[in-house]
């Protein structure tokens, strides 16, 4: 991963952490890379890699085995797809079914269009 300066880079190093969770590359119960590990990859403070990390710890994704490391929680994955899902639900589906309603189209048009995008990406 490359680090960019659009974002703080502890929420880079989560959301880095979560979308290896999700493609099952960390499954549940295996070890994540450690602070040090982060903080010598990225060359940042071990500060800012822990910032980002114990956001998944709050978020219930990770737990410490001290003295060991960072784990992946049981159920994170689930968890992360449940979240994932409702901001996919609040971002996306609300902002464009709230577009259709100003441009007069009907549930159906919506639905045609919907699909028409989903057989254009190969669905």
């Amino acid at each position: 991963m490359t680090l960019t300066e659009d974002r703080p880079i502890f929420q880079q190093i989560a959301e880095q952490l979560e979308e290896a969770i999700l493609s099952g590359a960390y499954p549940e119960e295996s070890q994540v890379p450690s602070i040090t590990e982060y903080s010598v990859q990225y060359r940042i403070n071990p500060a800012t890699a822990l910032k980002g990390i114990n956001l998944l710890v709050d978020a219930g994704l990770l737990y410490k085995k001290r003295g060991v490391g960072m784990f992946v929680a049981s159920g994170a994955r689930e968890k992360l797809r449940q979240s994932r899902r409702e901001r996919f639900y609040q971002d996306y589906v609300q902002r464009m079914v709230r577009e259709a309603r100003n441009l007069g189209l009907t549930d159906q048009e919506l639905l045609e269009l919907l699909e028409r995008g989903m057989k254009e990406d190969g669905h």
